[in-house]
């Protein structure tokens, strides 16, 4: 694989010592691209290969699930773990503490956001019937339109059973059973305790051997030189992918801060469990919000008597997300770390169907990593731009 690096100084017919530093754009990769023949062979061993690749990556979800976490949160944490060194902490130690407190401050957090979540859960049935009174005012407008098209119905239905087939001929119901929720639970809560512990653990040591892995590469390289553009680029992507989860992450957490206080000063019960979710589902584009506009809306109407009033909830929320998204976002991450919303939509759906809601959750940091080591490789130049 050829890696992008400013070309050795040519020199120039007729110049003497002056030279010409050659640099290739992603046009011009493109433009070679598009000049090569079209080889179907090439192309099919290409589209098996995605197949397999997509097939093994479904199938392995719980042991890639786990290495990915791990290298993700290693890029976030990682200079966490440097600053600690360059104050005499070890490597070993601080990633020890930092794991420890990461770990203590989400066991807290879930233990403080228990309580609220589990009542909301126990009050759920009753909620929804009140909810359903509540919005009788709005029913009434659709019951008309629901006896219209109940009454085309029943003249298709009329219809067709008098083409019905003979009498004799009798129907077979086929009832399809479902796991109950007991025995889904049974399989997945170990599942889920092997994964975590596997991701930490592995996350430990990628955090304590910081470094090891690039020495090892470096030992690989044939020429000095070669040394010298494997540490250079190792150096910069980890650098930007590290940047881009450390700001976004940041970023989300301030959102749900500012949500959480701007609902508890309007009066919503359990402001931080609502802060918490909006910072969560901030990792979702678009989507994330849509749910969390959704739910707390729900939340705010099953509070609130008036209408008008648990509007104001939702559109506090929906006011912040979209000063957070077409304003300070693009303010701190710059151009160079924008998505093509396109892509982001479809990286969802991909992942959604491959890992489920933890799927979803690392789409755009996946996308996001994949498209800072594009923009590194040469040949991978035009999908870099493509993604932008």
């Amino acid at each position: 694989m050829e890696i992008k690096l400013d070309q050795a100084p040519s020199p120039k017919a007729g110049d003497g010592d002056e030279s010409l530093e050659t640099v290739v754009t992603p046009r011009l990769r493109m433009h070679d691209l598009l000049q090569r023949p079209f080889d179907v062979r090439s192309v099919a061993l290409t589209g098996l290969f995605l197949l397999a690749l997509f097939y093994t990556i479904y199938f392995l979800r719980s042991l890639l699930l786990p290495i990915i976490l791990a290298l993700l949160l290693s890029y976030l944490l990682r200079p966490i773990v440097r600053w600690l060194a360059k104050i005499k902490v070890s490597t070993h130690i601080g990633a020890a503490l930092l794991l420890l407190s990461v770990v203590g401050a989400l066991g807290y957090a879930v233990s403080f956001l228990a309580a609220p979540a589990s009542g909301w859960l126990e009050k759920a049935p009753y909620s929804l019937h009140q909810l359903q009174q509540k919005m009788l005012p709005l029913k009434k407008p659709m019951e008309k339109v629901a006896q219209a098209s109940g009454a085309i119905d029943n003249l298709t239905t009329a219809s067709s059973s008098t083409a019905a087939t003979s009498p004799q001929q009798k129907t077979q119901t086929v009832e399809v059973k479902e796991h109950p929720l007991a025995d889904k639970l049974m399989v997945q809560t170990p599942e889920f305790i092997v994964g975590t512990l596997t991701m930490l653990i592995l996350l430990y040591f990628l955090l304590a051997y910081d470094g090891v892995f690039l020495a090892k590469i470096i030992k690989l390289m044939p020429t000095l030189s070669d040394k010298k553009r494997a540490v250079s680029i190792a150096h910069e992507i980890e650098s930007q992918v590290s940047r881009y989860l450390f700001t976004i992450t940041i970023i989300n957490c301030c959102l749900g801060l500012a949500v959480g206080l701007a609902v508890g000063l309007l009066g919503l019960p359990n402001p931080a469990m609502w802060g918490v979710m909006v910072a969560i589902l901030n990792f979702v584009p678009y989507l994330g919000a849509l749910t969390g506009i959704v739910c707390m809306t729900l939340g705010a109407l099953l509070s609130y008597s008036s209408f008008g009033y648990a509007l104001l909830f939702p559109g506090s929320y929906l006011v912040l997300a979209s000063l957070e998204g077409n304003f300070i976002t693009p303010m701190v991450m710059g151009r160079s770390l924008t998505l093509n919303p396109v892509l982001v939509l479809l990286s969802l759906t991909f992942w959604g169907w491959m890992w489920g809601i933890v799927g979803v959750v690392l789409a755009v940091p996946i996308l996001a990593a994949f498209k800072i080591f594009c923009s590194h490789i040469e040949p991978m130049e035009p999908l870099a731009e493509f993604m932008s």
